[in-house]
C-alpha cells in the first residue's frame, strides 16, 4: 500500500468512521492483516478472526502492552489505570485486585437490589409519560449512571446532568485528531486538546471526589486512627482509579448498548415481539420482575449478543503495543509497533456470519459462542490478557434493564415513522454511540408485577 512522505498512510484514514475505513482498506488490499505507517507510528491493523487469535492468544504476552496516547495520558491518569497501564508487574497487580476483589461474581450479585430499584424507578418515570414522546437515550444514560454510581459509592449522585455532559465531551474529544498520537515529535501541538481533556477530567474528578466524601462522611465506623500510612494510601489511590474506570467507562458503554439494542428492536418488530413474549412469559409466571430469572431468557441474551456483534461499544479495541519483536505468519512485528484490532469488522466477517448486516438474534440461540475471548470471530470485549475485566458486571447492567423495559411497555416510533426509516447513524469516539438520540412513544402494558407493586 503506497504512502506519502511524512504522512505515511494517514491520508487514507480520513473520514468520520475509521472502523469502516480500515475494514474497507483490509478488504481491498488484503490480507486482513495490514501494516500501515500512520504518521510516524508503525501500525498493524487486524480485521480478521484468524489474525486476532494470533495477536490476542498465540503472541498475547509479546503484544500485551499499551501505547501512551493522549487519552491514556489524560483520562487514565498517565496510563496508570487497568485499561491503559503498560504490561508489567503493576498492571498484573491491578488485574488481580479487579478479578479477585472488585468484580467477583459474588460482588456483582450483591448489586442486584440496586439494579432492580433503579430499573423500577425508570419504569415509573416512563409510566408517567405514556403516550408522549420520550428521549429513551437520555433515560438509559440516567439509569446506567445511577446504577454505576450506587454500586461504586453506595449512594446516588445529584451530579447526573453535569457528569453526562462531561462524558459526552470526553467521548467527542477522544474521537478527534491528536498530533502526538501519530506524530510523537509534534505532541506539543496538542496543547489545546490537552487543556480540554484536563479541564473535563478535573470536573469529573471533582464529582467523584464529592461522592467519595459523602460516602466516607456517612460511614461512622471508619476512624482515622485505624488508617495506616504509606502502603495503604497507595492502595487507596489504586482503588480510586478503579472507581473512575467503572464510573466513566461502565456507565457509558452500558447505556450505549441498551440504546443500540432498543433501536434495533424498534427496526425489527418481529424480534421485538419475540423478545417481549419471552420476557413476559418468564416474568409473568413468577408474578414479579426479578434478576434471578434472566438466565431463563435465552432469546433476550441473544438479542444482547447480536447487538454487541453489530455495535461493539469499542469498535477499535484499545490499541496494543508490542513489547518485543515477534513474527506472525511470516510478518516481523518490531518492538513498539501499535496494534489495532477492528472488532466491528471482525463481527461482520462474511466467512463467519451469514446475512452479516441483518439483526438476527437467532444466530446465537443455540450457539456456543461467548464473550470470553475463546471465539475470535466475536470479541466485543476483547480477548487474552487485556480482555475487559468487567464483562459480567457490564452484561447484567444491560440485560436486566432491557428486560424491564420490554416487560412493562410496548413501544412505537413517533409521527408514523416506518421502522426501516429509523436513523442508525453512528458517532465515533471512545465508544461508538448513536449520532441522534432515540425518541419513542411508550404505551402501557399492565403485567402482574406492576399490579402487585401498586398494591404495596
Amino acid at each position: 500500500m503506497w504512502r506519502l512522505p511524512f504522512l505515511g498512510n494517514l491520508h487514507q484514514l480520513l473520514g468520520p468512521f475509521p472502523h469502516h475505513t480500515l475494514r474497507d482498506l483490509a478488504q481491498k488490499h488484503g490480507p486482513l492483516f495490514m501494516y500501515l505507517k500512520i504518521g510516524q507510528v508503525p501500525t498493524i491493523v487486524v480485521s480478521s478472526p484468524e489474525y486476532a487469535k494470533e495477536v490476542m492468544k498465540t503472541h498475547d504476552i509479546s503484544l500485551a502492552s499499551r501505547p501512551k496516547t493522549l487519552v491514556a495520558k489524560t483520562v487514565s491518569y498517565d496510563s496508570t489505570d487497568i485499561l491503559f497501564a503498560p504490561y508489567g508487574e503493576y498492571w498484573r497487580e491491578l488485574r488481580k485486585i479487579c478479578f479477585q476483589e472488585l468484580l467477583t461474581p459474588s460482588r456483582v450479585k450483591a448489586f442486584q437490589p440496586i439494579r432492580e430499584e433503579e430499573s423500577f424507578n425508570i419504569v415509573k418515570l416512563v409510566a408517567s409519560k405514556v403516550g408522549s414522546l420520550i428521549n429513551l437515550s437520555e433515560m438509559t444514560r440516567r439509569l446506567s449512571y445511577n446504577i454505576i454510581s450506587r454500586a461504586a459509592f453506595c449512594n446516588e449522585s445529584s451530579d447526573y446532568d453535569e457528569f453526562i455532559s462531561i462524558m459526552e465531551e470526553i467521548v467527542k474529544l477522544s474521537g478527534g485528531f491528536a498530533f502526538g498520537d501519530v506524530f510523537p515529535s509534534l505532541s506539543c501541538l496538542d496543547w489545546y486538546t490537552l487543556s480540554k481533556f484536563n479541564y473535563y477530567k478535573l470536573r469529573a474528578s471533582r464529582i467523584v471526589e464529592r461522592i467519595i466524601k459523602l460516602h466516607t462522611d456517612q460511614d461512622k465506623e471508619i476512624k482515622s486512627s485505624t488508617k495506616k500510612s504509606g502502603e495503604e494510601e497507595d492502595l487507596v489511590d489504586v482503588l480510586l482509579k478503579f472507581i473512575r474506570n467503572i464510573f466513566g467507562a461502565g456507565s457509558d458503554t452500558s447505556a450505549t448498548t441498551i440504546e443500540w439494542a432498543m433501536a434495533e428492536l424498534m427496526r425489527n418488530p418481529r424480534v421485538m415481539k419475540k423478545a417481549q413474549d419471552e420476557v413476559r412469559q418468564v416474568f409473568g409466571e413468577k408474578g414479579l420482575v426479578n434478576e434471578s430469572s434472566i438466565n431463563e431468557m435465552k432469546y433476550l441474551k441473544s438479542v444482547v449478543k447480536e447487538t454487541l456483534r453489530l455495535h461493539p461499544p469499542v469498535a477499535l479495541l484499545i490499541p496494543r503495543e508490542s513489547r518485543e519483536k515477534c513474527e506472525i505468519n511470516g510478518y516481523e512485528i518490531p518492538t513498539k509497533t501499535r496494534i489495532i484490532v477492528n472488532a466491528w469488522a471482525i463481527g461482520r466477517d462474511p466467512k463467519y456470519w451469514i446475512e452479516l448486516e441483518s439483526f438476527m438474534p437467532e444466530r446465537f440461540v443455540d450457539s456456543s459462542i461467548d464473550f470470553k475471548g475463546n471465539n475470535f470471530e466475536y470479541i466485543p470485549f476483547g480477548a487474552g490478557r487485556r480482555i475487559c475485566p468487567g464483562i459480567s458486571f457490564a452484561l447484567i447492567n444491560v440485560e436486566f434493564p432491557l428486560a424491564f423495559l420490554l416487560y412493562h411497555f410496548d413501544w412505537n416510533l413517533p409521527n408514523g415513522m416506518k421502522n426501516e426509516h429509523l436513523d442508525m447513524t453512528e458517532k465515533f469516539g471512545i465508544t461508538i454511540c448513536r449520532k441522534k438520540d432515540l425518541y419513542v412513544i411508550p404505551s402501557k402494558y399492565d403485567p402482574p408485577s406492576m399490579v402487585k407493586a401498586q398494591k404495596i
